[in-house]
């Protein structure tokens, strides 16, 4: 669109229209702050995560809860789509795993096959090719149910727990979160057992031969032919030899396997922190005879049900959250806060801050030690408790925070916590400049070709919004690449990751307004000029990509592997934000573009001071899995009109805070 055009309807916000929105939202969020001081907002993904909490409970065989499995039901019916499919994030095509795995446990819920939504399911998966076209974890569920044979899945045999660390395959070689569900699903392979299964579902009409005979699944579109074949060849020499392993090494292997989850078993808040490892830990202690009282079973299984959402309404819906975000809710709303700048709102960030301290992992040196022996901890985690896997974004944003709340306030409460969290995020600085989330140097790419990894995302590569982030953090501390080694190499990093176009991709937000919001934070902050050329280029991308109501959008669809550029997509609260902080970052708060995105946000907060977000703007893997934060509609919109309006008021042109 012209970007001078200011289109019918949209009129400058007046200074106190802006100041009553700021303060309505930042009261709105005051009021959701814990009274232990942290915000904690629900995490939603998409069906998968709801119907393998049924599906885990059934494998089980434990004692119905028909009252919370009709929650489930309600809420799985309700974001089913109209072809009867389940889809990935809201408005997206169906998926065929997401929808067998919807479909599997509605029926075990008790949905007849021939109600009117179970039909339009089932034609939904036929019409994709049927449940032979699942993904390896739907695949793995089935072949524990009994409904496929594990010639359906491929080989991981438990002795990989024993391979040296030289070896191509290592568990330190894949990401944290594959490490922990991979793990304990060794044990499974190994094991083999079957899903009690108590009603004795099967859902063999999902598939148009008998499910016995599925074999393999096909190449995935990520990977690359010559890789695929050698190792499906090594899959199959594998399947011939399974046998010969003598049975005291597989036994010390289950050991070694058992020993990994028990020392990171995390209490209630489990394997990983995340729901698949978590659900994978509890089936293997069961494989395993360990009894239900036994109390790393019993504490697996209590950490799963920490993650439910149930709305205690006669006729609400329930589901299950794939983890919790404490950490992250509690630093980003910070932030917020800080913008908005009251004295209730420092009181408020001051509390959270306080709760954040005690939570950096001093003390635990975890996985990330394989390829950093010699750095001490001291990052935080995402989730409430995760000691062995901190993770650097999470750390440089906490960092941040304190550096702003001691400087702005005058005090020096959090100088130890800084620089303790900043030790160790340049520590995980990987070779080429950029960070990963929670590993370095986890670049073994050839593994994303396995036919375990037909999800493409068995690694935690550096990627340049978790890079933008933390060079943010180093520039805000006073380091500037002319004088900081590490932040150069970072600059350097991120300016190299541009693309064509002018934007950057963004990893773990949809997706490029993510990235390019993250990489213009940085720029900035790394003392660029407002005029150099890399600047100009991504602000006047977001501007020709915003949307005729004033607002961006952007969605899951920008993940595909023949992503020619952008594609509209409808506006929302959280990506407008980002797009509005990246503009000012760039030096273009004057801009009409601004003035409409600002105009934008306030028309469209509701009564209670904050904002309706439907759509999912967070990623968990790009093209397999994606997040809807409840907390973005939340704390991004107070960010961006509290920065805008302070802007406007002091004549700032350039933003003098890291992100």
């Amino acid at each position: 669109m012209n970007e001078t055009v200011q289109p019918p309807g949209i009129q400058p916000v007046t200074t106190a229209a802006l100041e009553s929105s700021v303060a309505r939202a930042a009261d709105a969020l005051l009021a959701d702050q814990h009274p232990d001081g942290y915000w904690l907002y629900q995490l939603e993904a998409d069906a998968t995560i709801p119907a393998e909490y049924v599906l885990l409970g059934h494998y089980l065989g434990e004692k119905p809860k028909p009252e919370l499995e009709a929650k489930i039901g309600r809420y799985l019916r309700r974001i089913q789509r109209a072809d009867g499919g389940w889809p990935l994030f809201t408005d997206g095509a169906m998926d065929v795993s997401a929808t067998v795995k919807a479909y599997f446990a509605l029926k075990m819920i008790g949905d007849s096959p021939e109600a009117e939504h179970m039909q339009r399911a089932r034609r939904a998966v036929l019409a994709a090719g049927g449940a032979e076209k699942s993904n390896v974890f739907t695949r793995i569920l089935l072949a524990l149910f009994g409904v496929v044979s594990w010639r359906a899945v491929p080989m991981m045999p438990v002795e990989i727990t024993l391979l040296p660390e030289w070896f191509p395959f290592h568990l330190s070689k894949v990401s944290y979160w594959a490490r922990t569900v991979i793990v304990p699903l060794l044990v499974l392979n190994a094991k083999r057992p079957k899903a009690r299964n108590p009603k004795g579902v099967r859902i063999d009409e999902l598939f148009f031969d008998a499910p016995v005979n599925a074999g393999m699944a096909a190449r995935a579109p990520h990977q690359h032919q010559g890789w695929f074949v050698l190792f499906r060849c090594v899959d199959t020499l594998l399947r011939a030899v399974d046998p010969l392993f003598p049975r005291h090494t597989r036994q010390r292997a289950i050991e070694a396997a058992v020993r990994f989850v028990d020392e990171r078993l995390n209490g209630e808040d489990g394997l990983g922190a995340i729901f698949p490892a978590m659900a994978n830990s509890v089936m293997m202690y069961d494989v395993l005879g360990y009894p239900e009282d036994h109390p790393n079973r019993a504490i697996a299984r209590k950490s799963i049900e920490n993650l439910l959402i149930i709305d205690e309404a006669p006729d609400g819906e329930a589901y299950c959250q794939p983890c919790l975000s404490p950490i992250w809710d509690t630093s980003l709303a910070a932030h917020a806060l800080l913008e908005a700048d009251t004295p209730k709102a420092r009181a408020a960030v001051s509390r959270g801050l306080d709760w954040l301290v005690p939570l950096q992992i001093l003390d635990v040196r975890g996985d990330w030690i394989s390829r950093r022996p010699n750095i001490r901890p001291g990052g935080w985690a995402f989730q409430f408790a995760n000691p062995h896997y901190p993770d650097v974004d999470d750390t440089a944003v906490v960092a941040m925070a304190m550096e702003r709340a001691d400087r702005e306030n005058g005090t020096a409460l959090y100088g130890e916590a800084i620089a303790r969290g900043r030790e160790w995020v340049v520590g995980m600085q990987s070779s080429d400049g950029g960070w990963g989330a929670f590993e370095p140097e986890n670049t073994q790419y050839y593994l994303n070709n396995i036919p375990f990894s037909d999800h493409g995302a068995l690694l935690d590569p550096p990627t340049v919004d978790v890079s933008g982030r933390c060079l943010s953090m180093l520039a805000q501390l006073g380091e500037q690449p002319s004088t900081s080694e590490p932040a150069k190499r970072s600059l350097d990093y991120i300016l190299c990751g541009q693309e064509r176009d002018g934007s950057w991709y963004g990893r773990w937000g949809l997706n490029y307004i993510y990235g390019t919001w993250t990489a213009l934070c940085a720029l900035n902050a790394a003392g660029l000029p407002l005029t150099d050329s890399r600047m100009q280029r991504a602000a006047h991308w977001l501007i020709s990509i915003q949307n005729a109501d004033g607002g961006w959008g952007e969605g899951g669809e920008s993940y595909k592997l023949d992503y020619r550029g952008y594609e509209a997509a409808p506006s929302t609260a959280s990506q407008t934000s980002w797009a509005l902080l990246g503009l000012m970052a760039a030096g273009f708060v004057d801009h009409p573009a601004v003035a409409k995105g600002v105009q934008y946000l306030h028309s469209r907060q509701r009564e209670h001071g904050l904002w309706d977000e439907t759509r999912f703007t967070a990623t968990g893997f790009p093209r397999v899995f994606y997040l809807r934060y409840h907390g973005y509609r939340k704390f991004f919109p107070l960010w961006a009109l509290a920065r805008y309006r302070n802007m406007m008021r002091d004549g700032a042109s350039r933003v003098t805070a890291g992100m």
